[in-house]
């Protein structure tokens, strides 16, 4: 008799310990997307590596809108970009002139340090 009543309140204490794991699992729909680590600190460590940060080389679309885009050129003293073109600014303090559809890069002005 002792034995049974042992089982029983091991299976009673189990199952009361599976049921809090399964509840602590519990998530409300699928887990958020997680970006995969990057190996790179900016766009001049990424361009450097793949071999695009050059002239003649084009820059991935990601790096073509947002803050990457000068639209005030002439505080930094740069020329009126020619029709199709953009500033882009580098996370090093570069400037890129780039092609606004291809993202092909014209010239790279240096940062001055």
């Amino acid at each position: 008799m002792k034995k049974q009543l042992g089982m029983i309140a091991l299976c009673g204490v189990m199952l009361a310990s599976s049921q809090m794991a399964l509840a602590q699992g519990y998530r409300q729909g699928p887990p958020p997307p997680q970006s995969p680590p990057s190996r790179y600190h900016g766009m001049y460590d990424q361009g450097r590596h793949e071999g695009w940060y050059r002239r003649g080389g084009h820059i991935p679309p990601s790096y073509r809108g947002g803050r990457y885009v000068v639209n005030d050129w002439r505080r930094y003293r740069l020329r009126p970009p020619p029709r199709g073109y953009q500033y882009i600014r580098s996370d090093n303090g570069d400037f890129l002139l780039a092609a606004i559809t291809t993202g092909a890069i014209l010239s790279i002005i240096a940062a001055n340090h």
